[in-house]
Parts: structure tokens; sequence; C-alpha cells
């Protein structure tokens, strides 16, 4: 069970990262562009970024309960007993990936509120990009290309 976990969150995470990065340009370049905000490209490229970055998110929370690296790690070894690697695994990863969905859920949010297409990319373009830079800054990149 553990393995398939592991290897859903590993390829999920490509596609999320791709999402998140084409929401991203999008609205970098629709808000860069003064375009109008669309429901059928800009809107739904936004949603599934969100709704697959959360999906993400909760096999991730669900392998950090099983994962012998995730809370059992720090149960077993205690704060002090952890190295770098499996700090990063069992505190550091999920600790700022939880911070970049709720920076993404804000983002998506407040895009909402704007009537303006220009004011819906910006807060778009913020917030994923804050997002995305959080989840690239903690992907365990030895780990996950072994």
């Amino acid at each position: 069970m553990y393995e398939i976990i592991q290897v859903l969150h590993s390829y999920l995470a490509y596609i999320v990262l791709a999402l998140l990065f084409l929401a991203v340009a999008n609205a970098l370049m629709g808000w860069q562009g003064n375009k109008m905000f669309t429901m059928q490209k800009d809107l739904r490229l936004s949603l599934f970024a969100l709704i697959l970055s959360h999906i993400q998110l909760l096999v991730g929370l669900i392998l950090y309960f099983v994962s012998p690296s995730g809370l059992n790690a720090i149960q077993t070894l205690g704060m002090g007993g952890l190295n770098s690697a499996s700090r990063l695994l069992a505190l550091e990863h999920p600790f700022i990936n939880i911070i970049a969905i709720i920076l993404i859920t804000i983002g998506w949010s407040r895009h909402k509120k704007f009537m303006e297409g220009n004011k819906k990319f910006k807060s778009i373009a913020i917030f994923y990009g804050l997002g995305l830079v959080l989840i690239l800054s903690r992907i365990p990149w030895g780990q996950w290309f072994n």
C-alpha cells in the first residue's frame, strides 16, 4: 500500500508542477498583456491547477502517516535525531507544501472577488507563483530521481 501511494505521489507531482507552471505563466502573460480573463482557458487552467494541487496534498498527507520517513520517523528518532534528509521528508516538505497550497487557495479565492481581468490575473500570478516557488524549494530532488 505504501509503495503505491508513494508512486502516485511522485507521478502526480509532475502533473501538478506542470499545471502550476502553466497557470502562473498564463496569469503573468494575461496580467502584463492586459488580456481579458476567459472561462474557457484561464479559469479552467487555474481551477485544474488548484484541484490537482489539493489532491496531491491529500495523497501526500496519507503518505505522511503511512510512510516510515514521515510521522513515524519523528516518533522513532525524535526531532533531535533527524538528519537533514529525514528532516526534509518528515517536517520541511509537508509543512512548506501545506503553506504553498494555502497560498494557491488564497489566490483562487481572491481572483473570484475581482471583475477586471487584470486583477484576476495578478492574484493568480502572485499567489500561485509563490506556492510554486515554495513547492519547488522543498522537493526532495535527490530522492525523487532515484
